[in-house]
């Protein structure tokens, strides 16, 4: 019943968003953004809501939780980068974690199309007005979602809701689905007393080629980024300070390839992990003080990534 209101109240809320108005304000914008910088407990939660097709049986609900520091990689005038960094606090390892890059009036975006395939458009004057287009990344950098919204101020609560954005199925899922394809997503952040919060409205959709589509189920995620200072990232700070440079790289090599159409295309399978792998390793080598060569990134991207076919 508590995650039910939760969903009611959440879906309330989206709708005074999208009826509210005001001026744009891209540096009060920018502070919100940074906001969800700094050290976390973190809760993800995630429950089927409405079963759209006959027969469909609702999936159990997932949860989990980590210890996650936000850093920041850029911070310009309209553009912010933040990594996400994973702790297992018992181990000590550190994961990099899902990035995402806010851009104040981007002229592009990359949205998800299927078959790992993403490409590049251009966004219309009404969508980017004073809008931020957020585009969020794998663990490799590899490229997952865009969405374009503005922040509203009017409930005292800094909150950013995007238009609806496409992506593909999430790890905790496509290991053991194969009757939808694509998620159909609304974003929600919301800069709250003590952290932040992420909400997802997401449809799981089937996408047939001739472009139809079967609307499975609706799903409510809700991540929950609490702030905290009884957790030693050291760890995380020390592994970022010492691979920061090559994900630099990395990064370089994507954003040539998402930077104007058509985009790219992923010859992994789903899990991206043949490509994953090699950069992770490279990630590992760097942390241990020792030079990757260009050559090695260049063979990883010419192997798995190529321009998407028409």
């Amino acid at each position: 019943m508590k995650t039910m209101t939760r969903i009611a109240v959440a879906v309330l809320g989206l709708t005074a968003f999208h009826a509210t108005a005001q001026t744009a304000d891209p540096a009060r914008d920018r502070q919100s953004i940074l906001a969800m910088r700094g050290e976390h407990d973190v809760d993800f939660e995630f429950d089927e809501t409405v079963l759209l097709q006959p027969g469909y049986a609702r999936a159990p609900a997932s949860r989990s939780a980590g210890e996650e520091v936000v850093v920041v990689v850029e911070d310009t005038p309209t553009k912010i980068v933040l990594q996400h960094l994973l702790l297992d606090v018992k181990s000590g390892y550190v994961t990099k974690h899902w990035r995402q890059d806010w851009t104040y009036e981007a002229k592009t975006r990359f949205e998800y199309d299927t078959n790992l395939t993403w490409r590049v458009r251009t966004l219309t004057p009404e969508q980017t007005r004073g809008a931020w287009t957020q585009c969020v990344y794998e663990v490799d950098d590899a490229p997952r979602y865009c969405g374009s919204g503005r922040w509203d101020y009017a409930d005292g609560a800094p909150t950013w809701t995007s238009d609806v954005t496409y992506r593909p199925l999430p790890r905790r899922e496509y290991t053991r689905r194969s009757d939808y394809n694509i998620l159909e997503v609304v974003n929600r952040h919301t800069i709250v007393p003590g952290g932040w919060t992420h909400e997802q409205f997401n449809t799981k959709v089937l996408r047939k080629p001739d472009g139809t589509r079967v609307a499975i189920a609706r799903e409510f995620g809700f991540d929950d980024y609490h702030d905290t200072t009884d957790v030693d990232f050291k760890p995380a700070y020390d592994y970022w300070k010492n691979t920061r440079d090559y994900w630099a790289r990395v990064r370089t090599r994507w954003a040539t390839l998402l930077s104007q159409p058509p985009g790219l295309h992923l010859k992994t399978k789903i899990d991206g992990m043949a490509l994953i792998e090699p950069l992770f390793e490279q990630a590992d080598d760097a942390a241990a003080g020792k030079r990757v060569a260009d050559a090695k990134i260049d063979k990883a991207f010419t192997d798995w990534v190529e321009p998407a076919g028409q």
